[in-house]
């Protein structure tokens, strides 16, 4: 096998953590990967993994090899795709992370769709509450609301997406309705605990000024369909994205509140590390996601 070969295959004994999972992905037998981490290890003359018969460690020598890996790997994959004349057939592995709500309603049936056209694309995604650190994952795009602070990530938006407060007719009937950013703090809000952000700070402008209210109540989560259901039934005020509540603002369900102050935007990005040679199956994903993201909204939420 090549060096090249070598890398690739400690690449993904490093991803799995197990010879048992390689082998399954390599389609070979687990005897056959455990010679060949052993000849590996001989090659270089060091150990590279400690094995045990719940897990392996990377030892010293293997963590540095691995990280020295990864970066070959990526920019050999992206030397491969820039130089291939057959752009419209996408290969390799596309890793996703999106939100557990946005991602489940509306980035998986579109993954789908996208198979469909690129069927021998390996795609996997995986949903989170939590944003993404690149640095700690093999992922390839993060679908995120709002842009990175990290100047090294790029980010592309895909959807404007606006945040809006509303309760239910039935709370509204009995507490009464804010006419003002202050006024929140006299009813029971049902606040979103995500990123470990300041989530019970809700921030407002109107005409260039900028309102802050601190809210509190009894009932929270860090899920969002929690919280919107939560709403519709009556126990509080919730400030939730567009796409998230639209569908309950059409039916009536939720009544839009504090119509002349705007929240904070929460559009929608494709965030990636900055890459020389960015592959042909993140770049076509993005563009397809631009173009079909907004329809599929709108045809999910006129259901």
């Amino acid at each position: 096998m090549s060096s090249i070969d070598d890398l690739r295959f400690f690449t993904l004994i490093t991803r799995f953590g197990s010879l048992t999972a390689v082998a399954r992905e390599m389609g070979l037998t687990l005897p056959a990967v455990s010679k060949r981490l052993t000849q590996l290890e001989q090659r270089l003359g060091v150990q590279l993994v400690l094995r045990t018969t719940r897990r392996l460690d990377l030892t010293v020598e293997g963590e540095r090899y691995a990280e020295g890996a990864r970066p070959i790997i990526n920019q050999l994959a992206e030397l491969e795709n820039a130089v291939s004349n057959s752009q419209a057939l996408l290969t390799g592995r596309l890793s996703i992370n999106a939100s557990f709500g946005f991602g489940r309603r509306f980035i998986a049936p579109l993954i789908s769709s996208f198979h469909r056209l690129h069927p021998n694309l390996d795609i996997d995604i995986q949903l989170t509450s939590q944003p993404l650190n690149f640095l700690d994952n093999s992922v390839d795009i993060d679908l995120r609301v709002g842009e990175p602070p990290d100047s090294r990530l790029v980010a592309i938006k895909l959807m404007s997406n606006s945040r809006v407060v509303c309760a239910s007719p039935e709370y509204l009937d009995k507490n009464g309705i804010p006419e003002s950013v202050t006024d929140l703090a006299h009813h029971n809000c049902i606040v979103l605990r995500q990123y470990e952000s300041d989530y019970s700070l809700w921030r407002f402008t109107r005409e260039g000024k900028e309102y802050v209210q601190k809210v509190s109540g009894d009932l929270s989560s860090n899920d969002g369909e929690t919280v919107v259901n939560y709403a519709r039934d009556g126990h509080g005020i919730i400030l939730r994205s567009w796409w998230d509540i639209q569908k309950n603002l059409q039916q009536g369900e939720l009544v839009p509140l504090l119509t002349d102050y705007l929240a904070p935007a929460a559009d929608i990005y494709a965030v990636y590390t900055y890459r020389k040679h960015l592959p042909a199956r993140i770049s076509v994903f993005i563009n397809y996601l631009k173009q079909q993201l907004g329809q599929e909204v709108g045809k999910t939420l006129r259901l």
